[in-house]
């Protein structure tokens, strides 16, 4: 018998393999998982050569993936201001004077997470309270969804922004006593300021990726569902790897404005290696449900005067998810409405109709607001739900937002499941916290709709081998068996022995990919 270079000892493994659902011990040779079983079995592996962990009967558990993360906006987000724990607009306008004066040699205030339902004001800030805390230089700090920022006087000037401004896409607010613009922008107008911002030099960018990288290893994944934002951050994953300085597995999400570039190159879903490859197209049919620009089929409960907005008209999104389609690439929409999951379910119908791909795998990111109709033409359609199960502690306002009907079924993971769709899960990090131990207790605990509640085998599912479904990994990760990629999180306690409610208190205390130590608890 072959000796193995790692050994875990004295272990709590749930492996989610059906044919061994349980063992004490795993061996670990040349990347993938050798054998599974008690400590008898597993110790013939081991020689004088071989590292061995002594698990002290802790819990081991197929390696965690995010299906959906801003990488590198997380990092960059580490290195701004953060306010998502600001409690009212005026503590907004504190850390933001703070901040500045903390930061005087930079040249514009960046940052944001800030949610307008936990203000005291229950208002969204204004340019006018950006200024009197920061008027001097420009200032832009978007909502926690990242589908809204506010922005003051300054930057409004910097990125010519005036009341005859027009933006498709988009909405610049106007101050309804003057007409002027209130520094609240909304979907693609945000461009506008992001097109002035001084863009990240690459060693920023590169530092940005590797402080991401190692929150997310130090939080329990073994790999991520990477959302890119340029061919630039590519070029840095593939540099840290060529270095040796990625320690998690990537799946490359590109933007839709990059298509052309990756049709050019020829690149399909799967081009790559274990640790990076191509993934999936990524566009947006709408905007989020804590901006109200989520597109809804009837008006928002607490804003009759408007349903959201659609980015794209039903035949241009038809004409962007063909294109990808018949690329023969994954495609990523992400729909958060009911009236914009309605029209990317067209759109997939048509591409499927036209050019029909058997194991396509297309997705759908959020499909926050659903209803029975559209989730059984989802499942027809072989689609995979994307979700965010933490958006369920967040979103706190739902029925507030949507009315009792809908929300009822906002978040129906339990009837994804049943109906036989596959579900995955993220974080959209930095929108939500990129741990997801939390995901999971979110999607386990949850209290609001009960009905739609995870087991904790369920849950660990949508982040371990629904995953590696997602990026047609299914056969190399996902469960702890022999020959699969030695990918494995090992927790401080066995989540199915204890309360729903004390899945938030557990503790990550290793972390391996490729059967390499990446993390090891402090």
């Amino acid at each position: 018998m072959l000796e193995a270079k790692l050994v875990i000892l004295n272990a709590k493994v749930i492996t989610l393999n059906k044919k061994q659902p349980r063992a004490e011990a795993v061996a670990i040779r040349n990347g993938r998982i050798a054998a599974v079983g008690s400590n008898e079995e597993i110790r013939r592996y081991i020689s004088n050569k071989t590292q061995v962990i002594n698990a002290k009967d802790k819990t081991v558990i197929p390696g965690l993936v995010d299906c959906h993360v801003h990488m590198t906006s997380f990092g960059q987000f580490l290195q701004t201001l953060d306010l998502r724990n600001a409690r009212s607009i005026k503590a907004l306008q504190q850390k933001l004077r703070d901040y500045a004066y903390k930061n005087s040699m930079k040249n514009w205030i960046l940052g944001g997470r800030w949610d307008q339902e936990k203000f005291a004001e229950k208002r969204l800030p204004t340019r006018w309270d950006l200024d009197a805390a920061v008027a001097d230089k420009p200032v832009f700090l978007t909502r926690v969804c990242g589908h809204i920022a506010v922005v003051n006087t300054r930057a409004l000037q910097m990125a010519g922004i005036t009341k005859e401004t027009v933006v498709e896409s988009g909405k610049i607010d106007l101050n309804e006593a003057n007409g002027e613009p209130n520094g609240i922008l909304r979907e693609n107008a945000m461009e506008l300021v992001w097109k002035v911002i001084p863009k990240p030099h690459p060693k920023e960018l590169e530092e940005a990726c590797l402080m991401a990288c190692r929150k997310a290893v130090e939080a329990g994944l073994t790999g991520v569902h990477w959302l890119l934002n340029s061919a630039e951050e590519m070029r840095i994953i593939q540099g840290l790897y060529a270095e040796g300085k990625l320690p998690l597995r990537v799946y490359l999400g590109f933007p839709v404005d990059l298509l052309e570039e990756l049709i050019c190159l020829g690149l399909l879903t799967g081009f790559g290696n274990d640790m990076v490859k191509i993934g999936f197209v990524k566009l947006f049919a709408d905007g989020s449900l804590g901006a109200r620009t989520a597109a809804l089929k009837q008006p928002y409960a607490d804003k009759p005067e408007t349903c959201g907005m659609m980015l794209y008209s039903q035949r241009k999104l038809n004409r962007l998810v063909s294109k990808v389609h018949k690329a023969g690439l994954q495609l990523a929409v992400h729909a958060i409405g009911d009236c914009a999951v309605e029209a990317v379910l067209k759109a997939y119908e048509k591409a499927l109709h036209e050019f029909p791909r058997e194991n396509h795998r297309h997705r759908i990111e959020h499909c926050s607001v659903l209803n029975p109709k559209l989730i059984k033409r989802m499942k027809r359609l072989g689609l995979i739900a994307s979700v965010q199960p933490h958006f369920v502690v967040s979103d706190f306002w739902v029925v507030d937002r949507v009315g009792e009907a809908r929300a009822r079924w906002v978040y129906p993971f339990k009837t994804l499941m049943k109906e036989g769709l596959v579900v995955v899960a993220g974080s959209d990090c930095p929108v939500e916290p990129i741990s997801p131990l939390l995901g999971v207790w979110a999607a386990v605990a949850r209290k609001s709709f009960p009905e739609e509640k995870l087991t904790i085998e369920e849950a660990l599912r949508t982040y371990t081998l629904n995953a590696a479904y997602a990026s047609f990994d299914e056969n190399k990760k996902g469960t702890i068996e022999a020959e699969k990629l030695a990918d494995l999180t090992i927790l401080s306690d066995d989540m199915t022995k204890i309360t729903p409610d004390k899945i938030k208190d557990v503790k990550v205390e290793m972390v391996i990919v490729d059967g390499k130590v990446v993390y090891a608890g402090k």
